[in-house]
């Protein structure tokens, strides 16, 4: 208990440092001049050394901000990156919104719409992982065994499939699966496993058939004869929206000149990774930098996952994002009312597209 508490302490001084070093960034005009001659070729570098502080816990989705790191993006505006970890949505989301994290990943969930429902604000701002159509991140696999016997979504009758969790993407994406089907919750076999992992011994072993799996997971249980792809969930749920990038209101509307730079230069590490994974351009370079802030250490597995998708300016699928909220609504997960008109504010990420010009895909 001793050790936890100090451990907390070290984090709270860690936190208000970093809200005491953007106090001369505050509500003044924002500069948004370009000049080539600024060391980002873009916008000037802010005149004090500044530190944003972002909830990350090393997942692939966070590619924008490792590659902006190490590839001196931030440095460029004179912004410092400290990655703070938390334990759970529960506890990032109140230090979002109060300020003391700058920025966040946010997973769709009952539990995370509830949170803005019941007052805690926090922005929505820009996409960080959907599915790339026909290659899915995101996806369902199958036992060796069930390879003869399920070939099509409606062969999922009868079997047991295994998720991850409830009132979340992971069951969204179940239940779009279950309607391009015909099928209902009573056709097949609703098994909760508390996480990811412990789905390719399950897989394996025949307690059950198939399962919602994850890269690189879905790589690693085909190199190691668990499982084997099957469809793509683009084909039941093409622009289904799985993580956001999340700001702290404070720094969207008081940090203006920070938060532009910010998303300037994420951007810039979001569209490395896209020349990377979809051009082919750079990608020795960016896996090494995913091989140091991720899981994923093997180089040679990085040429074989699906890797989530990031889209290069930024946008999300709001409509879909709805979507999911409507759905744990209608399911009874969600109490209180979400304005999305207020959760939303993708300002800062379009005026970064304005001054970068959009991704050349």
């Amino acid at each position: 208990m001793k050790k936890r508490w100090l451990l907390l302490f070290a984090s709270a001084v860690l936190l208000l440092g970093a809200c005491s070093s953007k106090d001369n960034e505050g509500t003044g005009k924002m500069d948004d001049k370009v000049s080539k001659d600024n060391p980002s070729g873009d916008l000037a570098p802010l005149e004090k050394k500044v530190k944003v502080v972002i909830a990350e816990d090393g997942a692939a989705s966070g590619a924008g901000f490792y590659i902006a790191k190490e590839k001196g993006y931030f440095e460029d505006y004179n912004i410092e990156v400290e990655f703070a970890q938390f334990a759970n949505s529960d506890e990032m989301l109140p230090a979002l919104a109060s300020g003391d994290v700058d920025i966040a990943g946010g997973v769709s969930t009952a539990s995370f719409f509830n949170a803005i429902a019941q007052g805690i604000d926090v922005k929505i701002i820009a996409d960080k992982g959907h599915n790339v159509p026909g290659k899915s991140y995101f996806s369902f696999v199958i036992g060796n065994q069930m390879k003869d016997e399920i070939k099509d979504y409606k062969d999922f009758k009868g079997k047991r499939i295994g998720v991850s969790s409830k009132n979340s993407i992971d069951e969204y994406i179940y239940w779009e699966m279950l309607k391009h089907a015909g099928l209902t919750n009573d056709d097949v076999e609703f098994v909760l496993l508390g996480d990811f992992g412990s789905m390719l011994g399950a897989i394996e072993n025949g307690s059950i058939d198939a399962a919602l799996q994850i890269e690189p997971l879905i790589a690693q249980g085909i190199e190691n004869g668990f499982h084997v792809r099957f469809g793509d969930t683009t084909d039941y749920a093409p622009e289904s929206q799985i993580a956001m990038v999340l700001g702290s209101p404070q720094f969207m509307s008081e940090e203006k000149n920070v938060s532009l730079r910010f998303m300037t230069a994420y951007l810039k590490g979001v569209r490395d990774y896209n020349d990377a994974f979809i051009k082919g351009e750079g990608k020795e370079e960016v896996i090494d930098i995913m091989t140091k802030h991720t899981s994923l250490k093997d180089p040679a597995l990085w040429e074989k996952v699906f890797v989530t998708g990031l889209d290069p300016d930024g946008k999300m699928f709001l409509d879909d994002v709805v979507k999911q909220y409507n759905s744990y609504k209608e399911n009874g997960a969600i109490d209180g009312d979400v304005d999305f008109d207020k959760a939303v504010d993708t300002s800062m990420t379009e005026k970064a597209v304005e001054i970068l010009g959009e991704y050349k895909k």
